[in-house]
């Protein structure tokens, strides 16, 4: 077939089984555009209010689909605009094809109207980009792109399309996908060692990050096998069932005093699709220092980045850890496990108070009317941290964070591309008034589509984690952090189209959440909490267990 360049990327879209899209478009995209209106019927196209809303939905689809996620934007500040969330995908690895235009080949360089090199601006925050110069070339890179966004460790590709390229004409044949089949080195000797290190170790904990989400299966086979405990990341929550009987909880600096406790005191640490990010080993130097340590990571460049390892596999987690199942014998365990629950059952043990207005109580009534098929976003706060300590994480891919970038702004977009991967799932926007801020625009976007996004706005009327920071460290010096916007949340809602409530007591939201489950509307409830709660426990930055902070 004689196509244009345009018509090209439509089919090459097809040949990837994209159905769905998000964009914005504009003058050096407009063939594109064009050609997505011949194509309606097989590939939908969601309208944001701008570009950046459009890559976090098509971020959030991704991350709850597990498909790669595509953003279609115009040159100069339309591409630009992508800029922040192909930043949150990269840091994240989450698989994104972002397509820009560009103005012609022949004025480019020129300083012409709206163009700008947004291959160079991207490069560092993508893990490749192209410029397409020949419309011969176009096919095969738009392939090379996916390709790129899903093998490995997952991140955006970036396409930049002149506009005479998505004109021109060339023949174009339909290409049939082959299976990756990306290969690893041997690792059966690194294997034996690990079995061995297994065999020896009578404190063994198996620490787990956002890469172990695909393989939660293999993972909790091998845990189970090996009866040995787990903690985990944010960005893994859900991986393993909050009521796995091995699953201890949260690592890190706002995770539980028993999961960072027994990482101090552990002989052997497993890490598995992780990074060991300063969130988690925030002083290297001591983090697990009594512990032989395992890296297991599909990119090389994370062994021995951040904190020595003792042995590391590169490879493919489901592939690594079935093998590993297949050898390992149950660990010397069981009194490290009666240690584990003692120190669990006095944590948890502690007091509190289930009427009052806080964002525990909060969260964990939004819980139990979903149960375990809700699809949570949040954006980035303390509403972030009481989410995943609160949230009862069950299944992987359900919860959606900005974790590497901690991008405020996130959330909603994100939240609209999850509910447009799983329509029939509840989907919760988890935020604080700071962050909403940034993105409550693109509920117009959630409004026209009938997209029923329910967002609960944990509103303390502050920056609240800047607030709590101030306090501890800062000797409460409140250096413009209150919020003194005058938002009626109520009314800005009705005139975007949604539903509005403010809460004020916890009774209050519960029938305000009950009502918006039944809306079928987007709905935001906002709760007027209060500016001193904090997010605990805390670690400080470059302390250790012994720094952290309890109350």
């Amino acid at each position: 077939m004689i196509l244009n360049g345009s018509e090209i990327l439509m089919e090459v879209l097809l040949e990837h089984k994209v159905d769905l899209v998000f964009g914005y478009p504009g003058g050096a995209v407009l063939h594109i555009y064009d050609a997505l209106y011949k194509y309606q019927d097989k590939i939908k196209h969601i309208l944001p209010v701008d570009e950046c809303g459009a890559c976090h939905m098509a971020d959030g689809y991704a991350r709850a689909s597990g498909k790669t996620g595509v953003v279609i934007a115009t040159s100069g500040p339309g591409a630009t605009n992508l800029v922040t969330p192909l930043a949150t995908a990269y840091m994240d690895s989450v698989p994104l094809v972002a397509i820009t235009g560009n103005v012609p080949t022949s004025i480019m360089g020129k300083d012409s109207f709206q163009e700008v090199y947004i291959a160079g601006i991207t490069m560092p925050i993508t893990k490749h980009n192209f410029i397409v110069r020949d419309i011969d070339d176009l096919a095969k890179t738009v392939r090379k792109a996916f390709a790129i966004a899903n093998s490995g460790r997952k991140g955006p590709v970036l396409v930049d399309i002149p506009k005479d390229i998505s004109m021109a004409k060339t023949r174009y044949s339909k290409h049939f996908l082959k299976p990756s089949s990306e290969k690893y080195g041997n690792f059966d000797t690194e294997l034996e060692l690990i079995v061995d290190f297994i065999k020896e170790s009578k404190k063994p904990l198996i620490y787990f990050g956002g890469g172990a989400k695909d393989a939660s299966e293999n993972l909790r086979s091998f845990m189970q096998k090996a009866k040995i405990p787990c903690v985990h990341t944010t960005m893994s929550a859900g991986t393993v069932a909050h009521n796995d009987p091995l699953n201890v909880g949260l690592l890190g600096m706002h995770g539980k005093v028993t999961c960072n406790t027994i990482a101090a005191e552990a002989d052997l640490i497993l890490a598995i699709g992780t990074r060991f990010s300063d969130r988690v080993a925030l002083k290297p130097s001591e983090f697990g220092k009594n512990a032989k340590k395992v890296h297991i990571d599909i990119d090389k460049s994370e062994v021995d980045k951040n904190v020595g390892i003792d042995c590391s596999i590169v490879g493919d987690l489901n592939k690594v850890l079935a093998k590993l199942c297949d050898f390992v014998e149950p660990a010397k365990s069981t009194e490290w496990l009666a240690y584990i629950q003692k120190m669990l059952d006095k944590e948890n043990s502690q007091k509190h108070d289930f009427k009052a207005f806080e964002p525990r109580n909060i969260i964990e009534y939004a819980v139990s009317k979903t149960k375990e098929e809700a699809i949570y976003t949040t954006d980035v706060g303390q509403h972030q941290m009481w989410a995943v300590q609160f949230i009862k994480h069950a299944k992987p891919r359900s919860f959606l964070m900005s974790g590497g970038l901690g991008t405020m702004g996130f959330g909603y977009g994100a939240a609209i591309g999850a509910k447009l991967a799983y329509p029939k799932r509840p989907v919760l926007h988890i935020t604080g008034d700071g962050s909403f801020l940034m993105n409550l625009n693109e509920v117009a976007t959630a409004v026209e589509y009938k997209i029923p996004v329910i967002s609960i706005i944990l509103n303390n009327q502050t920056l609240g984690m800047v607030r709590q920071w101030q306090a501890s460290f800062y000797e409460k010096r409140y250096s413009n952090t209150d919020i003194n916007k005058k938002v009626d949340y109520i009314t800005v809602a009705k005139g975007f189209g949604a539903v509005g409530y403010s809460c004020k007591n916890l009774d209050e939201f519960k029938q305000a959440f009950d009502e918006a489950l039944n809306l079928g509307k987007p709905v935001w409830i906002e709760c007027l909490i209060h500016k001193d709660l904090k997010v605990l426990p805390m670690i400080p930055s470059g302390g250790t267990v012994k720094d952290i902070i309890v109350k």
